[in-house]
């Protein structure tokens, strides 16, 4: 049977919905992602602290009725119109997120939602801010209740994210989940099924798979069949610089934060759900990791339906630059996705990197993609690419690879595919 992640994760806690709003016009940010240290400019900690105020409370039986776009929070002239968008948490949230936050056309950061105010003053500048009301955690349901804001994106530790996905959609917002909605299963699914009901879009950070060299890639292993039948794909996905402890311990650890997202592309390129077995090797090369009894090295072997065979070497030591590379084997030839080095030299035994490339970096057109496919969905123009079965097949494939790892033995999916197709057919 295929486990279920590490007790610790939380089950989904009871929501409260708020009063559902109509999604609505907003507009665009540009960058500015370091805070100005000049005299001339006021701090933007400064900034906050003037505009953060406690919400006005509620009289009992009182709606959440929206908020009036006054006290000089409403979007300034930079920001022209488009799409309203809230930001909750902002400790986790990628850096290639950040830029498309401040580049992107046609959307508008009308609300940070933070209690962490040193986190905000970090990612973003006071004069992108100056449009943006920022709050605490207790006062999220003014965000949501605001009809200008068409959507949410949840950048908060998968333990937590669970109900402000729901409650965003109760609240009628679109939402964009940067890490993952929930570790559990049931949880996630039901984030997915809430979505539904609502009728509004769940999007997932599976960013890997709108990298545009991989969606090429993709194009010509399933569209075109240019491999014929593939046996054999390999991944290698070193991060550079290594995640932070705080990160891997609230993001799940080095399976759901980095192996999900090979998961992920690997399924998408075999048109395979999940592996028939899998077998998980790892160590913990820093104290601290095995302090948090995570590793920080790992190789994943996994054998599909079809016989393809996979293997995913993932590490958290990379000294100089992110290493992502990631062969497919057919029967009629390979193809490869390499280090992408915009100078076109290779380094051997070097003692100077003659090329550093960040993990932000290298997927930053990944994140702005996936973005914009967010934006896209909002807009009604396309339904979310990651469906509900994906990812919940993803995150079960990921707690199938850990509990190989901890316990030392294979684990075997097939009787767990069975299972959950007649599960399916019984809903349907």
């Amino acid at each position: 049977m295929v486990p279920t992640p590490p007790s610790y994760h939380k089950p989904l806690v009871p929501h409260h919905p708020v009063a559902a709003s109509s999604p609505a016009s907003a507009a665009t940010p540009r960058e500015d992602p370091t805070p100005s240290t000049s005299a001339s400019r006021p701090s933007a900690l400064a900034a906050f602290h003037m505009r953060i105020a406690p919400a006005p409370s509620k009289q009992p039986g009182q709606s959440g009725a929206a908020p009036e776009a006054s006290d000089g929070l409403a979007p300034t002239g930079q920001h022209g119109s488009g799409v309203g968008l809230a930001l909750f948490g902002v400790g986790l949230v990628n850096k290639a997120l950040f830029q498309s936050l401040m580049e992107e056309n046609g959307c508008c950061l009308l609300y940070v939602v933070e209690d962490q105010l040193e986190e905000v003053e970090r990612a973003f500048g006071a004069e992108f801010l100056a449009g943006t009301r920022v709050l605490r955690q207790q006062d999220a349901d003014v965000a949501l209740s605001d009809q200008r804001v068409s959507g949410a994106i949840i950048c908060s530790p998968p333990e937590e994210a669970s109900e402000m996905v729901i409650d965003a959609l109760r609240a009628g917002k679109g939402v964009f989940c940067e890490r993952l909605p929930s570790f559990d299963r049931q949880t996630a699914e039901a984030c997915f099924d809430e979505a539904d009901r609502c009728g509004r879009p769940l999007v997932c950070g599976f960013y890997k798979r709108f990298d545009p060299a991989l969606q090429f890639l993709y194009k010509k292993v399933r569209d075109s069949q240019a491999l014929g039948r593939i046996h054999r794909i390999s991944t290698i996905s070193s991060t550079y610089p290594a995640a932070s402890l705080s990160l891997l311990k609230t993001s799940g650890g080095i399976f759901y934060n980095a192996a999900v997202h090979d998961i992920d592309i690997i399924s998408l390129l075999l048109g395979e759900s999940a592996p028939d077995t899998i077998f998980s090797l790892g160590h913990a090369f820093c104290a601290d990791m095995a302090y948090l009894k995570d590793a920080d090295t790992v190789a994943v072997s996994m054998k599909f339906p079809s016989g393809a065979i996979v293997t995913l070497d993932i590490s958290q030591h990379c000294t100089k630059s992110c290493d992502q590379r990631l062969e497919v084997h057919g029967s009629q030839g390979t193809l490869r996705v390499d280090n992408q080095n915009p100078l076109g030299i290779t380094e051997h035994g070097t003692s100077v990197s003659i090329y550093s490339q960040t993990q932000a970096d290298r997927y930053r057109d990944a994140h702005r993609e996936l973005f914009r496919h967010f934006l896209r969905t909002l807009k009604g123009k396309e339904s979310p690419v990651i469906t509900k079965e994906q990812f919940l097949w993803t995150i079960q494939v990921a707690a199938a690879a850990e509990q190989s790892w901890r316990n030392g033995s294979a684990v075997d999916l097939r009787n767990e595919a069975i299972d959950s197709s007649v599960i399916k057919t019984e809903i349907m």
